[in-house]
């Protein structure tokens, strides 16, 4: 054999996706892109996508699941648990004692949440007191268009739907920073401590009401929630509220090949597993889509993915097909869909480009995620990476291997080691993502119609 005859065959040789897509896949990947956009516009915390997502459900043939119901295969069913995080299975042909295809995926996003007793005036001005939920620079979310989204349980027990900023007629609301005139002290900071948890206040309103007494403007924001939401002062101790970018979906680049948008991590992934499931056929194993809260506090609590709620889910669909639970982990097969570190040219020291994921690559997998030498990682075996190999190139999808930048730079962690502890065989898979984290996060309409694809081939495996 020649020189380029033994590169062509031994060497690896990425290209980027765009050289290998054909005519139908620009028009799917396009429509695709179309309609996530819709979505994440419309999903911007973990309550809106599991109501999204149930509509998206009903609409489709899924029933919500009762215990002891019969199922046989082709049946579409889910759950909700208490609308924050949502499961979901159509029944395969084979037993569950032969193991399931799952999907699983967070739906929460960071975000700026609002404390218990949060309004308040200083000097004129009414603000909300707030804590920050997950992983943020902080200093990105000041002086940027804000939106209020959330619940509040009144007092006389009605839960109330609170949406503020979105519609283009709505205000926005916004974190303020100090001129760069007076800045001299801040400027001398690190990014880290530039802005404090505790300087996240949400400017409400500035005109007091008419009258005598102090509170004026605190009191005349407090009378607008009351005459929308019907709400006083004391239903904030009931509350789910927080703070989100006033930003919608925009692709991005003259070519239109990326769209930026608040949420990108991880309901990126959560709509690519249940797209591919809404039209699904009866599947020879039974297909699960699992979206889990609390992933970027640790996936705890009654909806993240270290609840039983799971657990409780797969038992149902398993006592009703006659099959155990233990076994159906046993045998089955997740791919854990989270998104991943794209690599960025204008920071090259915190990468091995080697080992990186990049835009335009296809959808990422992962052997391992985690931090210093792997910790909290899955770390999928060697079985496993070509098991997930051979779908991929089986179903025609375009895909990279990444890794969680340069050794001892830092790291993080998904929900794989949380499945793989089920004695579930479990590998990492997603979206590359740059700015992640950050108010408005980028991905790339190829990356995002592979990742879909991924989710569709390990279904119908």
């Amino acid at each position: 054999m020649t020189t380029e005859e033994l590169r062509e065959a031994l060497l690896a040789a990425p290209k980027n996706g765009y050289a290998r897509l054909t005519a139908q896949e620009r028009v799917e990947m396009e429509a695709h892109a179309r309609g996530y956009a819709a979505f994440i516009d419309a999903c911007k915390t973990e309550r809106e996508t599991v109501t999204w997502s149930v509509e998206q459900l009903k609409n489709h043939g899924f029933v919500e699941l009762e215990p002891g119901m019969a199922l046989k295969p082709g049946d579409k069913v889910y759950r909700s648990n208490r609308g924050k995080a949502l499961m979901m299975a159509v029944i395969g042909a084979e037993s569950l004692n032969d193991g399931a295809r799952i999907c699983v995926a967070h739906i929460d996003s960071p975000r700026i949440d609002i404390k218990p007793n949060p309004l308040y005036e200083d000097s004129g001005l009414a603000y909300l007191k707030t804590h920050y939920y997950g992983g943020i620079k902080k200093y990105q979310w000041v002086t940027v268009p804000l939106a209020l989204h959330g619940v509040i349980c009144r007092k006389d027990g009605v839960c109330v739907n609170v949406t503020i900023g979105e519609d283009e007629h709505d205000p926005i609301l916004m974190i303020t920073d100090l001129l760069p005139h007076l800045a001299a002290d801040q400027m001398q900071k690190t990014a880290a401590t530039a802005i404090t948890g505790e300087q996240l206040n949400i400017l409400m309103g500035s005109e007091p009401l008419d009258g005598e007494g102090s509170d004026l403007v605190k009191l005349h924001v407090m009378k607008l929630l009351n005459e929308k939401y019907g709400i006083i002062e004391e239903d904030f101790l009931s509350a789910e509220l927080s703070i989100v970018p006033a930003m919608r979906c925009r692709e991005l680049g003259l070519d239109r090949s990326m769209l930026a948008a608040y949420g990108h991590d991880d309901r990126v992934c959560a709509y690519n597993e249940i797209v591919p499931l809404l039209t699904m056929g009866t599947p020879k194993h039974t297909a699960v889509c699992l979206l889990a809260d609390k992933e970027e506090i640790g996936s705890v609590g009654i909806s993240g993915m270290h609840s039983f709620g799971f657990e409780t889910f797969m038992h149902d669909l398993c006592h009703s097909t006659k099959a155990s639970m233990y076994r159906c982990f046993e045998n089955s097969f997740c791919l854990s869909a989270d998104v991943s570190n794209a690599y960025d040219p204008s920071f090259p020291e915190t990468a091995d480009k080697r080992n990186n994921a990049a835009l335009n690559m296809g959808v990422s997998i992962f052997k391992y995620t985690g931090s210093k030498g792997k910790g909290g990682a899955n770390d999928a075996s060697a079985e496993v990476m070509g098991h997930i190999r051979s779908v991929l190139d089986k179903a025609g999808v375009i895909w990279q291997v990444g890794t969680l930048g340069r050794v001892d730079q830092g790291g993080g962690g998904t929900v794989a080691a949380i499945m793989g502890n089920r004695n579930i065989v479990t590998v990492d898979a997603g979206v590359p993502v740059l700015s992640m984290h950050a108010p408005m996060e980028i991905i790339s309409k190829l990356d995002c119609y592979m990742s879909m694809r991924a989710c569709k081939a390990v279904y119908e495996d």
